[in-house]
């Protein structure tokens, strides 16, 4: 009899029956408030009716039209949305399934357009787990070790961490630029630099918000050296931070974005946007793959969009995300060292008194709070972040439940 490999590790003891809006039940019938989202997939909720019926209908129309090989509607409509919440001259989109194959995408389009072999990226970032987007990984070595030899051409410069180093938001971002430019002057010089590539929030790195110093410093070195800016949109897109996509935040313009995640509620889809100039600098047949649009996806995908546009989603994250982030702050705990996010992105970071990362606890507060009744997640280098990811349809009640809950294990583990 066949069973899931052993290292496939679940981060709750849940086996689920059905969801609806914020909540998963078990198979025994208890309810959870999920505060995980299928790791920021979920946006519009569990199953909500309008995605739900755009993808039944979709499947007794077409499920699969292999979009290099025929054209289906699903995919032009969707495109045709796309452009009205993507970035000013991002008009040309390819599809794929995965963040990790946006990446990859993304990086092939970088070196093809180009002609320079380097990319940099920004340590504590999280980009995939294929090969090429495992080598731009730093938020854990878990995703990039046993594996070697990884692919060439990567280079990390510092990503403004304020709390690791110890230091103000001022103190660290001056000091990642700096060390940027230090890495064009040791390790790859700007003529051989094809991109940068960054998440506005560091997602697996720990929850971690740039700032607008930060990505105007990069802007301006891209603008300079004929660098492109690709912003890793995959789990800060579609109004996750309380404004449509992470980077606007910043008032920074991208050359390309990758997105994914939240695009389509569930379903496997992703996606690089760029100028229509850029994409055609693409090499013939370097764009493709067996599923990538596919139908049923972007009927969900479109129906998505509408809605987060119908029920103003991106601005119930903006508002609920300033009440979960204030709850979690006020939760005051010996525990935590730090509490940060932007939007419905929160993440608690568990330290032991002189400072030192506690996954320990942080393990033991995720798992107290599913028996209890609401899901989280960790993330960090250390596993030592407690994050919280609602989706964008979250009530101001269920925010206030989860935080009651947050509450009382925090007693439990230790104020």
């Amino acid at each position: 009899m066949a069973e899931l490999s052993p290292i496939l590790k679940q981060a709750t003891p849940v086996t689920v029956d059905h969801g609806e809006g914020c909540y998963l039940y078990d198979t025994d019938g208890r309810r959870y408030l999920d505060f995980t989202a299928g790791i920021g997939v979920t946006s519009t909720g569990h199953c909500h009716p309008h995605v739900v019926a755009a993808a039944q209908a979709q499947v007794a129309k077409l499920i699969h039209g292999q979009y290099t090989t025929v054209m289906h509607r699903p995919l032009l409509e969707l495109t045709e949305r796309l452009g009205t919440v993507l970035p000013a001259g991002l008009d040309s989109v390819f599809y794929s399934n995965s963040g990790s194959e946006a990446i990859e995408a993304a990086l092939r389009l970088a070196r093809q357009a180009t002609g320079r072999p380097n990319v940099i990226v920004f340590h504590g970032g999280f980009h995939g787990r294929t090969v090429a987007a495992a080598t731009m990984t730093t938020s854990g070595t878990r995703f990039s070790a046993g594996f070697s030899p990884l692919m060439s051409g990567v280079h990390v410069a510092p990503f403004p961490t304020a709390y690791r180093y110890g230091w103000s938001e001022e103190e660290a971002t001056s000091f990642a630029l700096r060390e940027l430019d230090y890495v064009f002057a040791t390790l790859t010089s700007p003529a051989e630099t094809a991109a940068f590539v960054v998440e506005p929030v560091l997602g697996e790195g720990g929850y971690i918000p740039g700032n607008r110093v930060f990505f105007e410093g990069l802007r301006e070195r891209a603008d300079r050296h004929g660098i492109l800016l690709i912003l890793d949109e995959i789990q800060t897109g579609f109004g996750r931070t309380g404004k449509f996509f992470g980077h606007q935040h910043f008032g920074v313009r991208p050359d390309v974005i990758t997105m994914a995640k939240g695009l389509a509620s569930g379903f496997p889809l992703s996606g690089i946007a760029a100028s229509a100039e850029l994409m055609s600098a693409a090499w013939p047949g370097s764009q493709g793959g067996t599923y990538g649009g596919n139908a049923v996806a972007c009927a969900a995908a479109l129906a998505t969009l509408e809605v987060i546009e119908s029920e103003n989603l991106v601005e119930n994250a903006r508002v609920r995300g300033e009440q979960l982030l204030a709850g979690v702050r006020a939760a005051e705990s010996k525990a935590i060292g730090d509490t940060r996010g932007l939007g419905l992105l929160v993440g608690a970071e568990f330290t032991t008194a002189d400072g030192t990362p506690d996954r320990e606890t942080a393990t033991a507060a995720q798992q107290l709070a599913a028996a209890k009744g609401l899901l989280l997640l960790t993330c960090g280098a250390h596993m030592n972040v407690v994050r919280m990811i609602p989706p964008l349809v979250v009530a101001e009640t269920q925010i206030a439940d989860g935080l009651d809950i947050w509450s009382e294990v925090l007693d439990e583990v230790g104020r």
